[in-house]
């Protein structure tokens, strides 16, 4: 008896040893191993490298999550094996079907079906908890430590990286326009984010993704409306069929791990000379923005050639949004001409590219007038409640809802029939009327409509431009894709992707457009066009070369935005992008050293950059050719991996200086710069007393001839400044005398050798004699004395920088 009864303990305890094994859910890639429970929980995020554990221990980590009505749900049971499982929900006793698929690098999860599909208003995949926080990249959906790093990947369109924060499926994001100051951000300002496929937590990490049920229309808050009709979309087979990746792999490996997903998984996997984008040294390279045209395409190509740039760009070629009409004096016969200049530029080695503003309409374009096509994207609509006729100027709709929204609201327009008509404002009190109509608008007919007419209310833009909803999107895409198939242009910035909202689809309508594009392009195009965006995305990161932000408008060339530059170069890093340092403006007076300024940056952070100018601005530079062979110099050495990891420590810090000169065929020689800069301001002294300053300048580096530049200016323009009988001494010992009058916006210039007045485009205007040697600066500290009369209406002064150079570094060619 006691035997049996042991016996029956022995089976019993098997039995539930047998059961266990089976609810546990082990997958085992090559470094990474997961673990599921019978709860339908993730239980274990094992780096098999380092032997450690990542799972946040103590937190939800369901493999699947739904929400109903508002509410996230979790499952309560799970059963099934390493290649299919099945998972039950208690509300509404849902149950859904995931297809798994366990591979050597990494592992699969597909939603294959699910019971009452129409109450489930979407499905998340995690959030899944780790340990993790040294690095988080948000956009790419990775986060990694010094070891290990692990990542999700959507591997459709429908699956949007990241958490459902917003029912418009727009995505957390960092705005400089929206800071205090778009001249800058503040050092301690907080880093710009952009998504959270990958989120920063309080004891760590998620990892997260989810996908939309979009089977029914919504009236939700998008893009400053808080009412907005979004219309059922689909055509994607909604929650059904959204599918992740999920690895590990070590620190060092993340970048071909997600290479080895997206071939094996068939996601996009853009070329760039040969080598996947995301590793192409070609992804960042430089490129001129010029607005080059049928009489001086030329120019801008040889201007490209000179400074050793592969890319000319132009930066706004399009007389029309909509249907990408090019302006008609530049290009005179449309996109024949745009071929014609791509032909003559693919011989000299250089591609054209081409800015625009994504799906923005103008309204000029033919999707505007003379009739208005069906697709301009709107808010929402209502009926009309009394005839009128095509000369009325009050319109009484019945209800007030989409059209009183006047925060983003900046043309008024609403449709009717064939016409726009744009009115003031919406009656406060019933019957609710659009006052002040201007019938006809923007050159369509007016016209009379009756009662019980749709009347819709547009969806506009703060640049004065109409948007797409989700079909005319797609046209306007295939439209773009054909631009690049018929001219062979290798270029484009998708810049005001925030206009794909206007579908009320965000992060998603976005994503599409693009896909949309690059799906459509010729096969000797696809994948090897070079693309960025405003607006990154999860998905999308498969699809771009790089991001590059940055604008040069609002301030100095070294001021604007150049903290905001810096920490993009931070979020580059962590979304494991190419680096760009954005857009800086090149004028006549812009000089050499603000150029090796900026080359010397993009060095540092193997980071390219637009540099906005013209043709104008280089053959009126008294050193414009200078500049071109500088950038040549810098732009080879970075591509050709020349500077060490070292020197590129050195050369990151932006305050700090040098300067470049080739030493032979592959090699350069770096020269470190000391610099400081004072101002000499006009004094009232008493009768006798010097009106000289005197100032401080440390020479870290050996005994050297004096260099300077010196630049009269006012606080004000046109302040009339003038500097007569200048002298700049050195340590009480010897000086340079400038023997006529300086006026205002002058220089002068000191090489060490020579000394020159120049114009403000610095120009030679003459050369000033020197008596003896040119002063020399010591090693240490030197003083230096200004001395001269100074006038002018507006706080003159006399801008001297005073500059040394160190002993020279080698730089080679590596790749």
């Amino acid at each position: 008896m006691m035997k049996l009864s042991f016996k029956i303990i022995l089976l019993a305890c098997f039995i539930l040893f047998v059961s266990l094994a089976q609810a546990q859910v082990k997958l085992d890639t090559k470094n990474l191993f997961l673990s599921i429970n019978d709860k339908g929980t993730v239980t274990s995020i094992f780096d098999k490298i380092n032997k450690k554990e990542y799972l946040m221990a103590g937190q939800p980590a369901p493999l699947l999550a739904i929400r109903i009505a508002g509410k996230f749900i979790s499952p309560d049971k799970m059963s099934g094996n390493a290649k299919a499982l099945q998972l039950h929900f208690p509300e509404k006793n849902i149950t859904a079907k995931i297809r798994v698929a366990n591979k050597q690098d990494y592992v699969t999860f597909e939603l294959t079906d699910i019971t009452n599909n129409e109450a489930i208003e979407l499905v998340i995949w995690g959030p899944y908890p780790t340990t993790i926080r040294e690095s988080i990249g948000e956009t790419v959906g990775v986060v990694h430590d010094d070891l290990f790093g692990i990542g999700i990947q959507a591997l459709n369109l429908k699956t949007l990286g990241g958490f459902p924060t917003n029912e418009d499926d727009t995505d957390p994001s960092y705005d400089i326009f929206k800071s205090a100051s778009i001249v800058d951000m503040k050092p301690e300002d907080k880093m710009s984010f952009r998504g959270q496929t990958a989120k920063l937590t309080e004891t760590g990490s998620v990892l997260q993704a989810y996908c939309r049920n979009r089977n029914t229309d919504r009236i939700i808050p998008v893009w400053g409306h808080e009412k907005y009709l979004v219309p059922a979309y689909k055509k994607d087979g909604g929650i059904k069929g959204t599918k992740i990746a999920l690895f590990g792999t070590s620190a060092a490996t993340l970048l071909p791990a997600i290479s080895k997903i997206e071939i094996q998984e068939g996601l996009p996997h853009p070329m760039i000379d040969g080598q996947w984008g995301k590793q192409s040294p070609g992804a960042s390279a430089s490129y001129l923005i010029m607005n080059f045209g049928e009489k001086n395409i030329d120019d801008a190509i040889a201007l490209c050639k000179k400074a050793g740039l592969q890319y000319l760009y132009h930066g706004g070629p399009f007389e029309t949004w909509g249907q990408f009409k090019l302006h008609e004096n530049e290009f005179p016969s449309n996109w024949v001409s745009m071929r014609k200049y791509v032909q003559k530029a693919e011989k000299e080695g250089i591609k054209l590219g081409v800015h625009t503003l994504s799906n923005f309409i103008t309204t000029n374009d033919p999707y505007v007038t003379p009739v208005p096509d069906k697709g301009l994207a709107r808010v929402g609509y209502s009926f009309v409640e009394s005839n009128f006729d095509d000369k009325a100027t009050q319109i009484i709709i019945r209800s007030p809802d989409f059209f009183n929204q006047m925060k983003n609201n900046s043309l008024r327009t609403v449709v009717i029939g064939d016409e726009l008509i744009r009115y003031r404002i919406v009656s406060a009190t019933a019957p609710w009327t659009l006052v002040d109509c201007i019938r006809g608008a923007f050159g369509t007919k007016a016209a009379a409509h009756q009662r019980g007419d749709t009347i819709g209310k547009l969806m506009d833009q703060g640049y004065k431009v109409f948007l797409a909803d989700d079909a005319l999107q797609e046209e306007m895409a295939l439209t773009l894709a054909s631009l690049f198939n018929e001219t062979g242009l290798r270029q484009i910035s998708f810049d005001g992707l925030e206009g794909c909202w206007a579908s009320g689809m965000g992060q998603y309508a976005r994503q599409k457009f693009v896909k949309t594009w690059y799906d459509n392009l010729s096969p000797e195009l696809k994948g090897k066009v070079i693309n960025d965006a405003s607006n990154p995305g999860h998905y999308f990161w498969h699809i771009f070369t790089r991001m590059n932000w940055g604008e040069p408008w609002y301030a100095g060339f070294r001021e604007s935005q150049t903290q905001y530059r810096l920490k993009n170069q931070e979020y580059f890093q962590r979304n494991l992008m190419p680096h760009m340092l954005g857009w800086f403006s090149m004028n006549k007076k812009t000089s050499l050293e603000d150029l090796e300024w900026l080359l010397a940056r993009a060095a540092g952070f193997d980071a390219g950059f637009g540099l906005s100018t013209g043709t104008q601005e280089f053959y009126e530079h008294g050193k414009g050719e200078t500049i071109l062979s500088t950038i040549r110099d810098w732009e080879t050495a970075r591509l050709d991996g020349a500077f060490s990891e070292a020197q590129k420590t050195q050369l990151r810090d932006i305050t700090r200086e040098f300067h470049l000169t080739k030493s032979g065929a592959s090699s350069w020689n770096l020269f470190p710069v000391a610099h400081s800069v004072f101002k000499f301001e006009k004094k009232i002294t008493q009768p006798g007393e010097p009106a000289a300053s005197n100032f401080d300048y440390n020479n870290p580096y050996k005994d050297q001839p004096l260099q300077f530049i010196i630049k009269l200016q006012s606080a004000k323009p046109n302040g009339n400044a003038s500097w007569e009988n200048g002298s700049i001494e050195i340590n009480n010992y010897s000086s340079i005398h400038i023997p006529f009058k300086l006026t205002e916006g002058q220089l002068i210039t000191c090489d060490g050798k020579t000394i020159l007045v120049l114009s403000s485009e610095w120009k030679p205007i003459r050369a000033i004699p020197v008596t003896g040697s040119i002063p020399v600066l010591s090693t240490g500290t030197n003083t230096v004395r200004l001395d001269g009369i100074i006038e002018g209406d507006a706080s003159p002064l006399v801008n001297i920088e005073i500059r040394s150079m160190g002993e020279a570094e080698s730089v080679t060619k590596k790749r």
